[in-house]
């Protein structure tokens, strides 16, 4: 629901309510994250999900994941400028397995991950730079 501003509420039913809303330095009234907060998250979410599923597929044994995320984009492209996209330029993660397993390991579960994950492929899809950082953590 959207009451004619920049702030949005979306009803997930038995999951409940979510707000999102842009910084009070573009209009909004800092209520949520933004959308583009919200596609950083649902990355961040979907990768995880993928690497447990691709870990658990290769018994790869882990104890827990932790995400950084940002992006960059030109907001001149939200406001309408033809010419630049409205959506992110890059987008980096830094992913922190904590994890006994061995580097290579741990490399043949990203790749797998990487390859599956619905979101990061819709972000390269996009033509979005994208650079994901796994980093072993034992």
């Amino acid at each position: 629901m959207n009451d004619a501003t920049l702030t949005t509420t979306v009803d997930f039913g038995d999951f409940g309510k979510f707000t999102f809303d842009e910084p009070s330095a573009h209009g909004g009234n800092d209520l949520g994250p933004s959308p583009l907060q919200g596609v950083l998250g649902a990355l961040c979410a979907c990768e995880s999900v993928t690497f447990g599923r691709t870990a658990q597929e290769f018994g790869f044994a882990c104890d827990g994941i932790s995400f950084d995320a940002a992006c960059t984009i030109d907001i001149r492209g939200r406001l309408g400028v033809a010419e630049v996209v409205p959506h992110f330029q890059s987008i980096k993660v830094e992913a922190r397995v904590r994890t006994a397993e061995s580097e290579a390991a741990l490399l043949r579960v990203v790749e797998l991950t990487e390859a599956r994950c619905p979101v990061l492929n819709l972000a390269k899809d996009a033509k979005v730079r994208v650079d994901m950082v796994w980093i072993r953590q034992a």
